[in-house]
């Protein structure tokens, strides 16, 4: 069975960055998403800031989330830091439960 964008969208939206209580995907932090012979996953990701604390938190949450996934192949999880992030990244529906 191959792995599917949504499968992987769900699954990044079940990490939380702690610091903020919302999901890395309405967070804006996922930067790029690929999906190579059905079943490996490849994605570019960033952090609020350089300095965030809980890095190795978030990131081991992701790759466990995504190699948990049915069918689910070589997980590679990159951090990047360009573009740098920003509040403008936040989806709509998270700046209105953080009232910005």
């Amino acid at each position: 069975m191959a792995i599917t964008i949504a499968q992987v969208i769900d699954a990044l939206k079940k990490t939380v960055d702690p610091e903020i209580g919302l999901n890395i995907i309405d967070l804006g932090l996922l930067y790029n998403l690929k999906i190579e012979n059905n079943s490996d996953i490849d994605i570019r990701l960033t952090m609020t800031s350089p300095m965030c604390p809980v890095t190795s938190i978030i990131m081991a949450d992701v790759e466990l989330r995504l190699q948990q996934l049915p069918g689910a192949g070589k997980v590679n999880v990159d951090l990047v830091w360009d573009p740098a992030w920003n509040p403008e990244m936040i989806s709509e529906e998270a700046r209105l439960s953080l009232n910005v």
